[in-house]
């Protein structure tokens, strides 16, 4: 007997190796999942100038990142889209990233139309496969509601996207679905309901390994899990002979496993 709704996903054809650079930009789910990729010790960039919550904003740091390292190369991109709303700087009439702390009449709020949003995103998915034609782009929506629009405007501003998501190559992977339909009750969120637990967001990461990650990734990181814990680990005394040969073991263990999967 079943008492939930699970979200059905189709395992990729391509899969998540070891060796991949990984870069992902978005809303602070971004952050939360580029956290994961860095315990689990992958070579991940994630939002390299700040959190970016609409297509356009992440356009824009596509663009600076690859103009900025033009010898940077990622082989796999994950967007995290939180919302269609975008500020327009009045004295230019252009969308920034980051309103910094500005005073709010300086600015125009917008909601971008699905169509708009699409071309975003395609112009951010062409400057990387221009990069690298063989790039796996992934897109997902964060599950995080916006009270500030009202809940039934955060629900069209999520449609918007989901939408405009349509019109683009990329993967689609479901998180904004799998907080709503299978992680529903409230117990998955934090204090101000709006937000995952870091149990939710595990879970998260979980069903995403399940969907990209190779057989080889999930041994790789089974071998690093002991590794970073032995380097998490917080002494009572680290100027003590027996931590610091503890400590250099773990560091001779982390360069034999580096050398292994030649990272």
């Amino acid at each position: 007997m079943e008492f939930r709704t699970k979200i059905d996903i189709e395992v990729a054809e391509w899969k998540i190796t070891p060796q991949n650079k990984i870069c992902l930009v978005g809303s602070c789910f971004a952050d939360n999942l580029g956290k994961f990729f860095e315990d689990n010790h992958f070579r991940v960039i994630a939002n390299p100038y700040g959190v970016m919550y609409n297509p356009a904003s992440i356009a824009h740091t596509i663009e600076r990142m690859l103009h900025e390292d033009k010898a940077y190369i990622p082989d796999i991109a994950l967007f995290t889209l939180g919302t269609n709303h975008v500020y327009i700087l009045n004295e230019t009439n252009e969308i920034v990233d980051n309103c910094q702390k500005r005073p709010q009449h300086l600015f125009t709020e917008k909601e971008l139309t699905t169509d708009e949003c699409a071309s975003y995103l395609n112009k951010a998915i062409d400057m990387l496969k221009k990069r690298n034609p063989h790039i796996h782009i992934i897109i997902t929506v964060s599950p995080i509601r916006y009270r500030k629009y009202g809940y039934h405007g955060s629900q069209l501003s999520k449609a918007t996207l989901l939408l405009a998501i349509q019109q683009t190559t990329a993967d689609y992977f479901p998180s904004y679905e799998i907080m709503n339909d299978e992680l529903r009750d409230y117990r998955f969120y934090k204090e101000d309901m709006l937000h995952p637990t870091p149990q939710a967001v595990a879970y998260i990461f979980e069903r995403f390994c399940d969907t990209y990650m190779s057989k080889e990734a999930t041994t790789y990181m089974a071998e690093w899990k002991p590794i970073r814990e032995a380097l998490a680990h917080k002494p009572f005394n680290p100027d003590s002979t027996e931590y610091k040969t503890f400590l250099a073991k773990t560091l001779e263990k982390r360069a034999t496993f580096e050398k292994k999967w030649k990272i």
